[in-house]
């Protein structure tokens, strides 16, 4: 038998490995409690790809959380599911998460994960849509509350046009091309998943007018109930995934294929991924982009809230990203 002061020697050096490894973990790149259950709402899977290269590659696990990621059909659908409880993060446009805020919707913004700006204006060559100008008085399909909404009423102010001098028809995603296809409306802004659908379905009628006018960024944001410790330790797990991107572009291009479970075509990844822009940021680029979006929003929609910058910097929640990449927090 142990003499007591010997007990009590190694009941001290227990405790004192018990807290170590405790006050490790608190501090290393666990950034949460292991295997602590994450919900995220997904959409655009290209804009998204850090979320969809760190399910492939199991990148959760090594920060503490084990992550079950659903995908939206539409960044809207993604929020909607942020704001109702379904889910503690989600990656949504720049559009949706604006529109919420001006509701005065309990919502962060963490990170701008990507940008994009190829966008394509769809059309048929029997229209004779040969710039934005030719619009006027036509009928032009968008699924509002995207971001493809936003895209399309800055193409209209490319020609000093507004909604107000087209017909605006509400089709979700999927649809715009099956209306075209018809002759239901003259042109349509989708998600560019689509656009080789449309062009395979409407073969030689098919045109497109391209526009870089508008930098569309998709977004993680959390739920009001997210805690700090969870956003920290998914965006760890984010930051690989960037990296991954980086290094190894057509790896991480495969990861997202496989991810997207039919949902997207290798040609369609392999030329369009490489137009995202990756890199989680918070910058003032954001928040002035915000800004303008906002003041639209409020005109075109007669949304509620104050569009000012204050409002939205609230809005803006750089703690989580600060933690894990303080050079990539430029708010100012």
């Amino acid at each position: 038998m142990l003499r007591p002061r010997a007990a009590a020697a190694l009941l001290t050096a227990a405790l004192l490995c018990v807290l170590t490894s405790a006050c490790a973990g608190g501090t290393g790149s666990t950034g949460g409690r292991p295997g602590a259950p994450v919900s995220l709402a997904a959409s655009d899977h290209l804009g998204g790809a850090p979320v969809y290269v760190a399910q492939e590659r199991g990148l959760w696990s090594a920060e503490g959380v084990e992550a079950t990621v659903t995908t939206q059909p539409s960044g809207r659908d993604a929020l909607n599911a942020v704001l109702g409880g379904q889910a503690q993060l989600g990656v949504v446009g720049d559009l949706p998460a604006v529109t919420a805020a001006l509701g005065g919707r309990e919502l962060r913004i963490v990170a701008d994960l990507s940008r994009f700006s190829d966008w394509r204006l769809l059309t048929r060559t029997d229209r004779q849509i040969t710039g934005f100008a030719a619009l006027k008085g036509r009928k032009v399909a968008v699924p509002q509350g995207t971001n493809t909404e936003y895209a399309l009423s800055r193409m209209l102010a490319s020609a000093q046009l507004t909604s107000a001098d087209v017909t605006v028809v509400n089709l979700a995603p999927n649809q715009v091309t099956s209306a075209l296809a018809r002759g239901d409306i003259d042109a349509g802004v989708t998600f560019p998943s689509f656009y080789d659908a449309a062009r395979a379905t409407l073969g030689e009628r098919y045109a497109e007018l391209p526009f870089t006018g508008y930098t569309a960024r998709t977004l993680l944001v959390a739920g009001p109930k997210t805690t700090d410790e969870t956003a920290t330790a998914v965006l760890r797990a984010l930051l690989k995934a960037q990296r991954e991107i980086a290094t190894d572009p057509a790896a991480a291009r495969k990861a997202v294929l496989a991810q997207s479970k039919g949902a997207l075509q290798a040609g369609y990844v392999d030329a369009f991924q490489p137009r995202y822009e990756y890199g989680a940021t918070l910058s003032p680029e954001l928040l002035a982009q915000l800004e303008q979006e906002a003041g639209w929003a409020k005109a075109a929609q007669s949304l509620p809230g104050s569009a000012d910058r204050a409002t939205l910097l609230r809005h803006l929640h750089p703690a989580p990203l600060a933690a894990v990449d303080p050079a990539a927090v430029t708010l100012r």
